[in-house]
């Protein structure tokens, strides 16, 4: 088939890629946000205008209407408190950094951040992409990558000092194609098991000593007869959260070969009964979630577990963000984690990034941008407040606290660093679409037979 162009410029092949998915946005971004007004602000030195946030009011980019070059508009789904307070100390670093550029702060929340996705093919469908936008590395990138409208930032923004200094895995991500196309600026952990000391210790419950997925359903029975709090803080208003759940439950059974063959590769028959016994699991857990589980989000459900009505939640080291936002919430004392039951040897990765669309509107603005993210200054900043270890291994450990530091041991000490479905790193779209739609469906019905066959029919092999 001829690539013939369109009249909006796009290729008709990036024009049908990318438009027979603008209509539906990917649920359950990493360290997702629930909450927001969808207001975006304007900034510079120190003033704020409001606008639409997220939402395209011309076809024009800044320059073709008249903006500065310098104006960086910058979509991204980090609403959340403690996602927020990260983002505005990584932007407070910029703007040290390169006072002359005007920031427009444009979130896209909603649905725990799928709105984002759509919002952007829109916008590069029309021919008015923002300068940069949020998304995570790998097999997420994918649709962008083959519609051809991400640039090549391997020699305007990966400096040799970059790539020296960049963890190999996570630069792996930032080129699928074999190019460089985004920045990573973090690394979350998703296989951990936070809990609330106080309630594990009135049940009698040493988390340490849950060897599997299994033992810890014995563990929630536990709480569930001992205590008043609820066994396990969860969320399925949205389908991430169980999808996250379920894929760590796997590897606690089975070891990250048989994920990567089973999940990541998609040969789910070869590995049913695997999956049947992961499906099986989540079920018997749902019977100890919080009974508001379908009308919270996830920073609501883990509110649960530092206002002690709850003993456990499954998420990302997003979650200790939270915490460390708790007045007298005390890593140790009052709240901690362990790697979840079977997965001690595992640091399951979730990773963010920024990318350069093409026909950008502002570019000098969005390489600057760009490489601030990979500098030392500006992971030194965002990380700690986010959550998350920096994927640079020169930063300074101090700012990060005894925990993330403990997390930036447990990174180096692994043994292995699966990539998440959840969070949209080891399968593209169109696969992950699929598997959120199983378990939305699996969320309301909690029936194995048909979460099974739907997560079989999930990838194209």
């Amino acid at each position: 088939m001829n690539d013939e162009h369109n009249d909006s410029g796009l290729s008709r092949r990036t024009y049908l890629r990318l438009s027979g998915l603008a209509s539906v946005g990917m649920a359950g971004l990493a360290g997702c946000s629930g909450g927001g007004d969808g207001e975006g602000t304007t900034e510079s030195g120190g003033e704020e205008t409001t606008d639409a946030g997220g939402e395209e009011t011309s076809g024009e980019s800044t320059e073709q209407s008249g903006g500065s070059r310098n104006a960086l508009e910058l979509v991204h789904w980090w609403t959340a408190g403690g996602e927020q307070d990260a983002l505005n100390a990584l932007l407070e670093g910029f703007r040290e950094e390169y006072p002359d550029v005007e920031i427009t702060n444009n979130p896209a929340p909603g649905g725990a951040g799928s709105a984002l996705d759509t919002v952007v093919k829109n916008r590069v469908l029309n021919q008015n992409p923002p300068s940069t936008f949020q998304i995570w590395p790998g097999k997420a990138l994918t649709q962008y990558v083959e519609g051809n409208v991400l640039n090549d930032i391997g020699d305007s923004v990966w400096s040799q000092e970059m790539r020296d200094a960049y963890r190999q895995g996570v630069q792996d991500l930032a080129q699928p194609a074999g190019n460089y196309v985004a920045v990573p600026l973090n690394i979350h952990r998703l296989n951990n098991l936070f809990y609330n000391t106080s309630v594990v210790e009135s049940a009698g419950v040493d988390p340490s000593s849950i060897s599997d997925p299994g033992a810890l359903l014995e563990a929630m029975k536990t709480v569930d007869s001992e205590t008043d709090a609820v066994p396990m803080a969860h969320q399925v208003q949205a389908p991430w959260s169980s999808v996250q759940l379920w894929e760590t439950i796997f590897l606690g059974y089975n070891g990250a070969d048989a994920y990567q063959s089973a999940i990541v590769e998609g040969n789910v028959a070869d590995h049913e009964d695997a999956v049947r016994q992961s499906l099986q699991t989540l079920k018997d857990y749902h019977e100890y979630f919080n009974d508001d589980a379908g009308s919270v989000s996830w920073d609501q459900a883990n509110s649960k577990v530092v206002n002690g009505n709850a003993a456990f939640i499954h998420q990302g080291d997003w979650a200790a963000g939270q915490y460390k936002a708790a007045s007298g919430f005390e890593y140790e004392s009052d709240w901690n984690m362990v790697p979840f039951p079977g997965t001690e040897s595992m640091y399951s990765v979730v990773t963010d990034s920024f990318v350069f669309p093409k026909n950008n509107p502002s570019p000098e603005a969005t390489r600057k941008f760009l490489s601030y993210c990979g500098t030392v200054d500006a992971q030194e900043r965002f990380n700690p407040v986010k959550g998350s270890i920096p994927p640079r291994t020169d930063v300074p450990t101090d700012p990060f606290g005894p925990f993330l530091q403990s997390q930036i041991e447990d990174f180096k000490n692994s043994e292995t660093q699966p990539p998440t479905i959840a969070h949209g790193t080891a399968v593209t779209p169109d696969v992950h679409g699929n598997v959120d739609e199983a378990f939305a469906s699996f969320n309301e019905q909690w029936n194995v037979d048909s979460a099974y066959q739907a997560l079989a029919n999930a990838f194209p092999n």
